[in-house]
């Protein structure tokens, strides 16, 4: 029952559609277009009869260039490189390795002298040069 009414509604919503007779156009388009570059002072062509002939204008410095397209390098792919890649394993773990002066890994401890005497030299080094680093 319900099909019954509803496909007369959807048929004369669309015949409005079907009987509609096409658009047209007030001209035809032209035959034929032309894009053109000219560079510096050089004159823009024109068309003949029905062409319509369009010139972008460039500065003569960029007439024997490579096209700014090709010019530009594409992005790296593939991600940092292997040698930053270690550097920065090698700094985030750097805390649990020996001589770290860390409370982490086993032998975090074992660096915490040569941190002070580093600082201590950085210190007299300091004194010795009048604040001067």
């Amino acid at each position: 029952m319900r099909h019954a009414v509803v496909l007369p509604l959807v048929g004369l919503l669309l015949t409005p559609l079907l009987s509609s007779p096409a658009l047209a156009q007030a001209e035809p388009p032209p035959e034929r277009t032309i894009n053109l570059l000219v560079y510096g002072d050089d004159p823009c062509p024109q068309g003949e009869g029905d062409e319509i002939v369009v010139c972008a204008r460039r500065p003569e410095a960029e007439r024997y260039r490579i096209p700014k397209k090709l010019r530009e390098k594409p992005a790296v792919s593939g991600g940092p490189g292997w040698g930053s890649q270690v550097a920065t394993m090698e700094g985030v773990q750097r805390q649990n390795l020996p001589n770290s002066c860390s409370v982490n890994g086993a032998n975090g401890a074992t660096g915490c002298t040569a941190k002070m005497l580093e600082q201590w030299f950085a210190e007299r080094r300091m004194q010795q040069s009048r604040g001067e680093p």
